[in-house]
């Protein structure tokens, strides 16, 4: 797939020269000073590939040139291929956006709302209304992470080791509805573990493990062959180290290490994290993309309805509101400003506000080793770019990524 030569990009209204200076702002500013180990960029127009580079290496300052072979940790750009795979469930009328979480995992039937104090001393009370589905899709859940370090749920969240490699979705998911939520249910967006009881709910719904209905139903049929929640033997010699920068110190140290040494993907896990448990490539990621810019289709395959991925598309926070507005979190994956939510992944309300070239109605979102994605529908235009670095705060790279590649439309 995308075997061959990018296009001219004259002929899909791109400079190739202002193109060819990505890659080089990303050597120069980031590769060369020794902040990531590689960069990898992509950017296409009407579906077409104008720039595919690959610049750096799979460790700091050695290894082996990354390529289009290279496999990147996704993190949280696993939440919109989850999220698509709940609506491919929509609309089979297998789960509804309206219908309480409980209806699905009983447990949430009983969740109870922080109100005040820490550890073993909170107090709680009964949410406002139930938690939804649709509440799940928009992080408007009341759930949280536990490394925000911001709450005293996100606390018992660390006290009690949500997220344990050796449980699976639904057993994480009902230890979730044991402990309190942050806030009632659609309040407040608080980046969280929503996605993941999401993903316990598309398992519920299909009957099928998360892994499975993914290459039965979306990476399997896009040809999407080196996406999964983990590497086998015969592709992990492609997997890259990982890094992760002190935001104290400013040093940076390896997290988890390249190849068969990798502690979290040399094997299956047990727990298929739909919100965060994939690895791709940058040409597998941008066939999902380009699926989603045409609509819900390629290459013959309908994946799910255009009427479907325009909704998704829309701004489904409360009363038109944006993140900033909603948000009580210091962390999300993309700017805030100006910045709603679909189902997925965020969508630009207003460019101005966002201080970023673009258009309204673009769709995106990142992840936590600073990969980033975003679809401008209005022009086209694909962006995708990868690196391994914890956390994707590190540097405004997704930022400089995007006004470059705006920076490049010729008409």
């Amino acid at each position: 797939m995308f075997d061959h030569d990018p296009t001219d990009p004259h002929e899909v209204g791109l400079n190739p020269d202002r193109l060819a200076a990505i890659p080089e702002y990303f050597q120069t500013n980031y590769i060369d000073t020794g902040k990531v180990p590689c960069m990898a960029t992509l950017v296409s127009r009407g579906g077409e590939i104008a720039l595919e580079d690959y610049s750096g290496t799979t460790h700091l300052g050695s290894g082996e040139p990354i390529g289009p072979h290279t496999i990147f940790r996704m993190y949280s750009m696993t939440k919109p291929i989850t999220s698509l795979a709940a609506m491919m469930l929509f609309e089979e009328g297998k789960l509804r956006l309206d219908h309480d979480v409980s209806r699905y995992i009983p447990e949430f039937a009983d969740v109870m709302v922080y109100e005040s104090g820490e550890g073993d001393a909170i107090k709680t009370r009964k949410p406002d209304r139930p938690m939804k589905v649709l509440d799940l899709f928009t992080h408007t859940s009341g759930l949280t992470y536990g490394f925000m370090m911001q709450h005293p749920v996100d606390a018992l969240y660390r006290k009690e080791k949500i997220g344990r490699p050796d449980e699976t979705l639904l057993q994480m998911s009902k230890r979730l509805a044991k402990l309190p939520l942050q806030c009632s249910p659609g309040d407040e967006w608080w980046y969280s573990h929503s996605i993941d009881v999401l993903g316990a709910i598309v398992e519920i719904a299909s009957g099928m493990e998360l892994d499975a209905f993914f290459r039965e139903r979306i990476t399997g049929p896009l040809g999407m062959h080196d996406t999964d929640f983990w590497v086998p033997e015969d592709k992990i010699d492609r997997l890259m180290a990982c890094y992760q920068k002190d935001a104290l110190t400013g040093e940076t140290t390896l997290a988890d290490a390249a190849g068969a040494e990798s502690r979290l993907y040399a094997k299956r896990p047990t727990l298929l994290n739909g919100g965060g448990g994939l690895v791709s490539t940058m040409r597998d990621y941008h066939r999902f993309c380009l699926m989603i810019l045409r609509g819900g289709t390629l290459d013959g395959q309908r994946i799910i309805s255009p009427k479907t991925l325009e909704f998704m598309r829309q701004n489904h926070l409360p009363f038109g509101q944006t993140m900033r507005d909603m948000g009580k979190s210091m962390f999300t994956e993309v700017m805030a400003d100006g910045v709603g939510f679909g189902l997925g992944g965020s969508v630009v309300t207003d460019v101005v506000a966002g201080m970023q070239p673009g258009s309204e109605g673009t769709f995106s979102w990142g992840g936590l080793a600073s990969t980033y994605f975003w679809i401008d529908p209005e022009e086209e235009i694909i962006g995708i770019q990868a690196t391994q670095l914890m956390p994707s705060s590190s540097y405004p790279m997704r930022q400089q990524f995007q006004q470059l590649a705006y920076a490049a439309i010729d008409w």
